[in-house]
């Protein structure tokens, strides 16, 4: 006998269930099931669950738990798909439902939607014989189902009621359970999780305890429970049975651009692509029109004209609202019409860059053109594409978050009433490494397991934690993800409320792409918003620049890449590319892009090598003639995915497109392809009369760099912005540093980075200012002002009345109490005005700062008699009749309670760095900053404050440490070894002046001190 399940709540529907599809399974086969019903209270998990079932011969249902506005008030219900139509409605229901403020689904859309559908009503103690008639008018009779539960196997006391009700207005009756936990073991956890949803602890939980028994029944308990009723069995059997939904095959759902002219998508584009050629490319060759023409011909084949169109006019529109672009992303680069329509601004065949990596005619696939926007600016495109092909076709895509190790841990910790510093505990006793599961922490952490063996609570804690490892937790937005769809998009996914009156789909990416839909990566990168601000800057001294006029070939620019200097560039700003850069000592626009690819885990390996050939320091070989023009611009080692096409094309014949796919298929390292990608490569490479050995030689080259290769398009494009940066931090640093600083607030160590970097530069860094001061980091003559929203503590409101208050006023304030009167009681609050006094943004007032902080209740007080709110009062700008208030005088702060507050609200030492008096006193010192620029490693000397300890055990368990202390001109890391952290372990306290003496290493370009002697100052 076969069971079948008519209600399963999975995981996906977040904290109302525990059951994930793999456990499930495994219980639906023990128990020989025919078939089973998803019955969610939002689509999240439906596709997943249909194909888990399909593929293990379980028929799956599709249906839905929602809650419908009848006359008589409102109805829980179950609606399953019969068939296709139903789906489609069920798409539309919880549609509507998720993009409504209520909850609940008005009577007459029910109505609207009932075809291909099944409901089943709930029986309760409020069952309502006016809500069945109801019903009974929306459905017909073999669609309406009552459905009967029973709690723990046992009749409720309603039951003849609804019985006796059904038969009068012979409805058929089915049975209801619920299943949220596959076995009964889970049922705690799950409690537990019902505890996290309500966000209360187990201890004032009990009111809203879940209903017991909501596991999935075993075979025996069906026929137990529901012994005397089989017809009910029977009955959900046969409806369960009916529901067949046949989801067709993966076709894409490719929009139309709306033409502005008549004619055709193709023609359309081509005029276009023509058009652009001309501007972009004057003096083109006729190697330019046959590569178009042949692109061309490959979209036209695929049918893509219109998602080439779609994109090259939100781009269009970019532009001209002035929303600053990237210049390519990933193999779009690849391509010249793409470069025609201004999508992208890379050249591909100045830079040899083949449109096979982007679109290969053997290998149809979806076209993929990510396009970055400046971080600032994305959501105005968006909002743009979503007005011009309509809301409801446009939408963004869900992402879930789920239960981590540590989340888990946290999250049942506090529901079981821990305190917050065992959970705090509980959180170092995890070790912090991605992915890590409970069981591996178990595993891993001596701490962890003791914690858990002390006491039984604890092992409780940790079995309910295992089981909630990996739940959905949150859904959010996917950074990037699009969806455009040529018919309204509830006909293909089901959507809900997202953020800026866009949708969100219900299902996450892989989901939608399974549909068919198109889906566009529009990318917020910060780094394009820093641009912008640094053309503004540059523009607002009325002067001129623009991106496409900066030279490929200019000194300056290669200098500072030559020496590292590179904080804040793109790309190029790690202390190992930093390296790098140091080692290959770019002289060319190609040795940048060179860099960026061969940056990573394994390629990184030949950089040593590329740089002393690079320098004629070692020879430049080939494995064979053929790849010397291939390999000629990375000398002789292969850097790019497009030179393996190329190697393969030219010594075996292969088409660009044969050859996109060999390299994909070696580069997976199937020992069974390999071998018959062999002897194709060997044969084809006969028959253009090469070598068996060498055909051999070269194809195990192809193989050992296949999953090494990057993609240049990408490496261009990209190197593309690290050179524009480059190029302004050289040639216009003021601007470039002020923009790097007002997009790093809210990051106080980038600040401090950048701060320290620019002193050394000579760029004069100017405190805070409520007269001179901008919201954000401003260029002011050869220095940058401070910005008052990189003042900890100030609020952007209070920040945007100071400016709008100043900008008002015919002159400046002359004191704290004018201040005070002019801002409102609203406005100038201590919490307000502390950290700009702890700042020094009153400084010019030429009040001490211990006479402001006492003075600042006092002028509250005044602005709360003289202008008590933000209304115009009949003294505005005289407050003569109130009297003036005087300060409260105090003696001057002693200089480290300066200094300390400036630490507290600027997040370092403005006027002095602790350190700079200590080191003074021995002209040995050396400061840290020329330590860190220093290409030597030698025997050194600094005075540093102690900013971090990292205390640690090494395999032998002996102690040691890891120090970083900072002075003046930036910060080290100091290690202790075993024998010297015993000498010195007592002088390790944050915030302590230490002298320090030790052996400079430099490991990965990263500069630390072997500490041999410290003392205090």
């Amino acid at each position: 006998m076969q069971t079948v399940y008519p209600q399963i709540v999975t995981s996906a529907d977040m904290l109302k269930s525990t059951i994930q599809l793999e456990q499930l399974i495994e219980k639906l086969k023990k128990n020989n099931t025919k078939v089973a019903a998803i019955t969610n209270s939002m689509l999240y998990g439906v596709l997943p669950f249909w194909h888990t079932l399909i593929k293990n011969d379980i028929q799956p249902v599709i249906g839905l738990t929602i809650k419908v506005q009848l006359d008589n008030g409102p109805v829980s219900l179950v609606v399953y798909a019969e068939n296709n139509k139903g789906y489609e409605n069920i798409l539309k229901i919880s549609s509507a439902m998720e993009t409504r403020e209520l909850d609940l689904l008005p009577k007459k859309w029910l109505s609207a939607y009932r075809e291909g559908l099944i409901a089943v009503y709930k029986a309760d103690s409020l069952l309502s014989k006016d809500n069945l008639i109801e019903l009974m008018a929306i459905f017909k009779p073999s669609c309406l189902f009552i459905g009967i539960e029973r709690p723990s196997g046992k009749p409720t006391e309603e039951e003849n009621l609804v019985r006796e009700t059904a038969e009068e207005l012979d409805i058929s009756l089915t049975v209801y359970h619920e299943c949220r936990y596959v076995d009964k073991e889970d049922a705690f956890a799950f409690e537990v999780l019902h505890a996290m949803d309500q966000s209360v602890k187990m201890t004032d939980f009990q009111r809203k305890k879940p209903k017991p028994d909501a596991h999935v029944l075993s075979y025996e308990e069906w026929n137990e429970w529901f012994a005397d009723v089989p017809d009910w069995i029977s009955n959900t059997k046969t409806m369960l049975e009916r529901c067949m939904v046949v989801f067709d095959k993966k076709k894409h759902i490719m929009p139309k651009y709306p033409l502005p002219v008549d004619g055709n998508a193709k023609d359309y584009l081509v005029s276009l692509c023509k058009e652009g050629l001309k501007e972009r490319v004057p003096l083109y060759t006729q190697a330019y029109l046959d590569r178009l023409q042949y692109e061309i011909d490959v979209i036209s084949q695929m049918q893509y004209e219109d998602y080439f169109l779609i994109v090259q006019d939100f781009m269009k529109y970019a532009k001209r609202s002035n929303i600053l672009t990237g210049p390519g992303r990933g193999s779009s680069a690849s391509s010249l019409v793409a470069y025609t329509l201004y999508i992208t601004d890379v050249d591909p065949l100045q830079y040899g860059l083949l449109f096979e990596r982007f679109l290969n005619p053997e290998r149809i696939t979806m076209p993929d053109i990510d396009i970055d926007f400046a971080d600032s600016k994305r959501m105005e495109v968006v909002r743009y594409v979503a007005e011009k092909y309509g809301q409801n076709h446009v939408s963004q895509i869900i992402t879930f978050g789920t239960l981590s190790a540590k989340a888990a841990a946290r999250e049942v910790a506090r529901v079981f009433g821990f305190e917050a510093s065992t959970m705090n505990a509980i959180s170092s006793f995890i070790p912090s490494k991605l992915g890590i599961t409970l069981k591996e922490a178990y595993d891993q952490s001596p701490k962890l397991r003791e914690f858990i063996q002390t006491e039984d609570m604890r092992k409780k804690w940790f079995e309910v934690a295992l089981k909630l490892e990996g739940l959905p937790r949150n859904a959010s937005t996917h950074a990037a993800g699009i969806v455009l769809s040529p018919q309204p998009l509830v006909n293909t996914v089901p959507i809900q409320k997202g953020h800026d009156e866009i949708y969100l789909t219900q299902w996450p990416m892989k989901e939608v792409e399974e549909k068919g839909l198109l889906k566009m990566d529009f990318l917020g990168l910060r780094n394009l918003t820093i641009i912008e601000r640094i053309l503004k800057s540059i523009h607002g001294k009325k002067s001129s620049i623009s991106l496409k006029d900066i030279p490929l070939n200019d000194e300056q620019t290669f200098s500072l890449l030559q020496k590292g200097d590179t904080t804040g560039v793109f790309q190029l700003e790690s202390a190992g590319m930093r390296n790098a850069l140091k080692q290959i000592r770019p002289t060319r626009f190609e040795d940048i892009v060179a860099v960026n690819a061969l940056y990573r885990p394994g390629p990184m390996d030949s950089i040593p090598l590329y740089a002393k050939r690079k320098l004629g320091q070692a020879p430049i070989t080939y494995e064979h003639p053929v790849l010397e023009p291939i390999l000629r611009e990375t000398y002789g080692i292969i850097v790019y995915q497009e030179q393996i096409m190329q190697i393969a094309s030219k010594m075996a014949g292969f088409t660009f497109g044969e050859a996109d796919l060999l390299r994909r298929a070696v580069s997976k390292k199937n020992r069974e392809v390999l071998e018959k990608e062999r002897h194709h490569f060997v044969q084809k490479a006969k028959q253009l009369g090469h070598e068996d050995q060498a055909a051999t030689s070269v194809y195990d080259l192809i193989v050992r760099f296949a999953d090494y290769g990057f993609p240049k398009s990408h490496a261009v494009a990209y190197s593309v912005i690290s050179y524009q940066m480059a190029y302004l931090k050289a040639h216009y640093p003021l601007e470039f540093y002020g923009a790097l600083l007002s997009t790093a607030i809210g990051n106080q160590e980038k600040i401090n980075q950048l701060v320290i970097e620019m002193k050394q530069r000579g760029i004069a860094v100017l405190p805070p200012s409520i007269f001179k001061s901008q919201s954000s980091f401003s260029v002011e003559n050869n220095g940058i002002r401070f910005g008052l929203q990189a003042i900890k503590g100030i609020s952007y409101p209070f920040t945007q009345k100071l400016l709008q208050q100043r900008h008002k006023r015919p002159a400046k304030w002359e004191d704290i109490f004018d201040m005070a009167s002019d801002l409102s009681a609203v406005f100038f609050t201590r919490k307000n005005i502390e950290p700009l006094v702890k700042a020094g943004a009153l400084d010019e007032f030429g009040v001490e700062r211990s006479t402001l902080l006492a003075t600042i209740d006092a002028a509250v007080k005044y602005a709360e008699l003289v202008s008590p709110t933000e209304e115009t009062d009949l003294f505005e700008g005289d407050s003569s009749p109130f009297g003036k208030s005087k300060y409260i005088k105090m003696d001057p702060l002693p200089i480290m309670s300066k200094l300390e507050f400036e630490k507290e609200v600027l997040g370092q030492y403005f006027s002095e760095h602790p350190t700079v008096s200590k080191k003074k006193m021995d002209n040995n010192i050396q400061h840290i900053w020329d330590i860190q620029q220093s290409s030597k490693d030698s025997y050194v000397k600094v005075i540093g404050m102690v900013e971090d300890i990292r205390r640690i055990r090494t395999k032998k368990g002996e102690a040691m440490a890891f120090v970083t202390v900072q002075d003046d001109t930036g910060t080290v890391s100091i290690t202790l070894f075993p024998d010297d952290f015993a000498k010195f372990n007592t002088l390790l306290k944050e915030q302590a002046i230490l002298f320090i003496e030790g052996k400079k290493e430099t490991r990965n370009g990263r500069v630390q001190i072997i500490a041999k002697n410290i003392s205090t100052c």
